[in-house]
């Protein structure tokens, strides 16, 4: 893209809205003007966001079951879909599950070869991030493999076990439904995870050691629906600082007490409410307790969460708009993009009055452009 200088939109840089020109050069935001000016008098620019987990991609990578064929193009169609919604940097949280089919290592390993092969043919900042289940122990080894291979900076832990019942010796809900997603029989399922859930005591030892050696290689940890103190104060021995979706208020208080980060389900923040029970995003955000909005599995999502915590009055509209952008950016340790300041990548979006994504600049390339915004650049 040629240099370009912006001028007459409102501009939300680090220190709140103002009207001074925004010029972008070779990919980067520059303080210097350029000679091509682009005037979009009516218009708000505002910096990219930074999705830090989204698993919105898996209908474009398996649109219908057994239908996975171009997975590149999948990953590319989601890219679009990720400029429309003002994404710059997208994380794709990628399970690797004793679950199967979807969430299945088989499947995660095309999901990360897909974006490898994608990344160098769209503007949006593509990475991966690796959802390991706990209990999945003879999978360890083939995990950090591909952590190691596609270069992951980020793994998450869950545990989706249902130990309750197994430890009842009954078969969880949806046994069968579950079943047939993975190719197992419904009996040889139900058999795997009684065996899973038996080794439960080898899990701790297992995750001590893996959680060390990612570490020591620089891979960023956290932990996933934490639900008690407990659980948060058992991840941060092993270095995984931060906290995704904590379940309770209880969990996330723990984590705002050691300063560390918290990330909230942009489509809980929209509804009002999660849609499993647990804690509201937005009573989280009004308790000081969110560092950074996700789309989760909706990627229109964080741009509207972001409005929505102006219009309940939660947040003012610069705050607001770190939690989808700095906030996140800071905790995935991207110093580069977040903000609209000289030096730092040129990721921004362009809204209408009506706080509408009209277009999507990332790396300095357009990702994204509709309406009548398009004249400005090419009238």
């Amino acid at each position: 893209m040629i240099p370009l200088t912006f001028a007459g939109a409102r501009v939300l840089r680090p220190g709140g809205w103002d009207s001074a020109p925004l010029s972008i050069a070779d990919g980067i935001i520059t303080d210097a003007p350029e000679s091509h000016v682009i005037d979009l008098t009516g218009y708000s620019i505002l910096p990219g966001i930074v999705d830090a987990h989204g698993d919105g991609f898996e209908r474009h990578m398996a649109p219908r079951r057994g239908a996975l064929r171009e997975s590149a193009a999948g990953i590319r169609a989601a890219a679009a879909e990720l400029a429309t919604c003002g994404i710059t940097t997208a994380m794709f949280a990628q399970f690797w599950s004793w679950e199967g089919g979807l969430r299945g290592p088989d499947f995660a390993e095309t999901v990360f070869d897909a974006i490898d092969k994608a990344r160098p043919t769209v503007p949006v900042d593509l990475r991966a991030q690796l959802r390991l289940e706990t209990h999945l122990l003879d999978g360890f080894d083939r995990a950090e493999a591909a952590i190691q291979r596609h270069r992951i900076g980020y793994v998450v832990f869950n545990d989706h076990l249902p130990h309750d019942r197994l430890s009842e010796g009954r078969k969880p809900p949806r046994l069968t439904g579950q079943a047939l997603k993975s190719g197992r029989s419904p009996e040889a399922h139900f058999a795997m995870l009684m065996d899973l859930h038996a080794r439960g005591p080898q899990v701790p030892a297992a995750l001590d050691a893996l959680c060390a050696r990612l570490t020591a290689v620089g891979v960023t940890l956290g932990s996933h629906d934490d639900q008690t103190a407990a659980d948060r104060a058992a991840w941060r021995a092993r270095g995984a600082s931060i906290a995704e979706f904590p379940e309770t208020l209880d969990a996330a208080q723990a984590a705002r007490a050691h300063g560390e980060p918290i990330v909230l389900g942009a489509p809980n923040a929209v509804r009002g409410a999660s849609h499993k029970g647990n804690a509201s995003a937005l009573d989280l955000i009004a308790s000081g307790l969110c560092d950074a909005l996700a789309s989760d599995y909706h990627y229109p999502s964080p741009a509207r969460a972001a409005w929505r915590c102006v219009e309940l009055g939660l947040l003012d509209e610069a705050a607001a708009w770190r939690l989808v952008s700095e906030g996140p950016a800071r905790l995935l340790g991207l110093a580069d993009r977040g903000r609209l300041d000289p030096g730092l990548r040129a990721d921004l979006i362009v809204m209408d009055a009506d706080r509408q994504i009209v277009a999507t600049i990332a790396g300095g390339q357009i990702a994204h452009m509709t309406g009548p915004v398009a004249n400005r650049f090419f009238g």
